[in-house]
């Protein structure tokens, strides 16, 4: 419990701090920097609650989620090779791709979270409760 309570401030604090220098930048570098760093983060997120997700899952379910996974990787990556390709060749582009990758990626992060959340005696949730 100490330890998720220790992890979680530290994503805050790093969070908090990122948004503070995001908000400041002022040319399409530091903007673009921002966005990547951004990306970066929800999906450091997104691999834990995926491997916590693959933990909980029995078998079946978890070559099932693993599989999903992919699927969604490259369903995700041809999303935003689609918004990106309106900015072909700007300094815009590699803002567009990681905003539109950390899009993707918290939706994709709060799915997962809730598939832990599941209840006993929820048949629409595949994996088992927690306990």
């Amino acid at each position: 419990m100490k330890r998720i309570f220790l992890t979680c401030a530290a994503l805050l604090i790093s969070s908090q701090a990122l948004a503070d220098e995001c908000a400041s930048a002022s040319t399409q570098l530091e903007m673009n920097r921002c966005a990547a760093a951004q990306y970066q983060a929800a999906d450091k997120k997104l691999n834990e609650t995926y491997q916590s997700a693959l933990k909980r899952a029995q078998p079946p379910q978890r070559e099932l989620l693993q599989k999903v996974q992919v699927a969604w990787i490259a369903l995700r990556d041809a999303d935003c090779a689609l918004i990106r390709s309106g900015t072909e060749g700007g300094s815009v582009q590699p803002m567009i791709a990681s905003q539109c990758l950390t899009d993707k990626t918290n939706e994709r992060e709060a799915f997962l979270a809730s598939l832990l959340q599941c209840e006993e005696g929820d048949l629409s949730c595949p994996l088992p409760p927690a306990g």
